[in-house]
């Protein structure tokens, strides 16, 4: 080793994909470590940085190249020392003049004073900030102001940001490309208008609405009507993630649904509002659509939207269907607690997807219509690779029989079945077409009925859920 040069040992290290080989690695001299510390791109800190304010100033001056940084106190007890505060940050942005991506993961002590720290940061282009619970929406302002070449912010449960001047200026600045706004309780969907100009460029966009704090949003008719029925310019857009959203007809999200041509992955979540109409433009528009992701909510949860037609219908997979030639992953699931008889889509409406879409991935949780006769369209589904079954109550041991006869299948499955048995599995046995077998919560599988029916099987049997 010590004949080489330090660029050929230096690459050798960078093979090296093991957190703990680099370390170890790095112990055995002056120049190993001396290297390692110099190529050492990103760290991960938690609960053990103590003292916090030593143990940053130690850490920045031995990896002077960091990129990454990604601090995360979950667990975080009084007893396991000080937290990283703002201080913290104002090393951390002085010491690290290459620091690109920035993840603070329960970090309860930083305030605003800590992020206008981090707007010297001028290579930052991601940040992600889980549950900060003091910061506000003058903190973030500050950031984007001074962090001009970001391109992801994540704000996941920050309870305190309320003002978006910041969602303005960042759509103004038309960089952000990955936006992601989860339980941030102050922040509603009509406030994502601010973004302006910057749809144009934002590729990822989730936006999820506090489960909890859902039903007072809708009360507020601001949550609905702030936005008019416009254009809105998102042609960058590839993934789209809408969770517990009101979706008001002709405007608003239900625009955004409507003008992505360009989206390949879209999830909805619970989300009230959304018609038939809504998922007939998306798939006019988005032929290049890859992956679908429905959770239905009740028909009559809101009165507000009492009056219209929020069932989505069999016309809406048909049209999916029929325009998204491209669609390899199907995920249709109906919230807990829904009738069978008030399920959206029938038999129908699922197998023109299989029959029409080169499915690869299937997954379907409490449809109630789906049973045997979808189970013998499944065994001819030429692309079908993964199959998921959750609550699937129609099926029979003479359904799951036909899983066999699927000619891709490799991974399978069940969760909460009632009506399949060890003797739905028979054909499975020893046959070595499944590699992954998953049986959960299903009350009349054993676990020797799973035995040899998949080279990798995992069994799970709790029926608390039953009662």
């Amino acid at each position: 080793m010590d004949d080489l040069p330090d660029e050929l040992v230096g690459e050798v290290l960078s093979k090296m994909m093991r957190i703990g080989d680099k370390n170890s690695v790095s112990l055995t001299c002056k120049r190993l470590h001396k290297l390692d510390n110099a190529q050492r791109k990103s760290i991960r800190l938690g609960c053990g940085l103590v003292p916090v304010h030593d143990a940053l100033v130690a850490l920045c001056h031995r990896f002077s190249n960091l990129e990454t940084v990604e601090i995360v106190y979950s667990g975080w007890m009084s007893k396991l020392g000080k937290q990283l505060d703002d201080g913290g940050l104002l090393i951390l942005s002085s010491s690290c003049p290459s620091l690109r991506n920035l993840t603070l993961s329960y970090c309860t002590f930083v305030t605003d004073a800590g992020l206008g720290h981090l707007a010297s940061c001028s290579k930052l282009a991601s940040l992600k900030l889980n549950f900060t619970p003091r910061i506000t929406g003058c903190g973030i302002l500050s950031l984007v102001v001074g962090c001009k070449n970001l391109v992801m912010l994540h704000l996941i449960r920050c309870l305190n940001v309320s003002s978006v001047e910041w969602l303005e200026y960042l759509g103004k600045l038309g960089k952000i490309q990955d936006l992601c706004i989860k339980n941030c309780r102050a922040i509603g969907e009509g406030d994502l208008i601010k973004l302006g100009p910057g749809w144009k460029n934002l590729k990822r966009l989730q936006f999820e609405v506090d489960a909890n704090y859902r039903y007072m949003k809708v009360h507020d008719p601001l949550a609905v009507d702030r936005w008019q029925k416009q254009w809105i310019p998102c042609d960058s857009m590839i993934e789209l993630s809408l969770v517990n959203c009101i979706i008001s007809p002709g405007r608003g999200l239900a625009c955004l649904l409507g003008n992505c041509k360009n989206l390949e992955r879209i999830h909805l979540d619970m989300c009230l509002g959304v018609r038939d109409s809504d998922i007939m433009c998306l798939a006019h528009k988005s032929r290049k659509l890859r992956s679908i992701s429905l959770r239905v909510p009740l028909d009559f949860s809101l009165p507000l939207l009492v009056n219209n037609p929020l069932r989505l219908t069999d016309d809406s997979l048909r049209a999916v269907a029929q325009k998204c030639s491209h669609l390899e992953s199907v995920k249709l699931s109906f919230s807990d607690g829904e009738f069978p008889s008030f399920s959206s889509f029938s038999l129908d409406g699922i197998l023109k997807l299989i029959q029409m879409c080169p499915i690869r991935e299937l997954a379907l949780d409490h449809a109630y219509s789906f049973n045997d006769t979808g189970m013998e369209v499944l065994s001819t589904a030429q692309h079908l690779r993964i199959l998921e079954l959750v609550r699937c109550q129609e099926i029979t041991d003479e359904g799951l029989q036909l899983v066999a006869q699927i000619p891709r299948l490799c991974i399978l499955r069940l969760s909460k079945c009632l009506g399949v048995t060890d003797e739905g599995l028979k054909p499975l046995i020893g046959s070595q077409k499944l590699q992954v077998l998953i049986v959960e919560d299903c009350p009349q599988i054993s676990e020797r009925g799973t035995q040899r029916a998949a080279k990798s099987v995992t069994f799970k049997q709790d029926l608390s859920w039953m009662f």
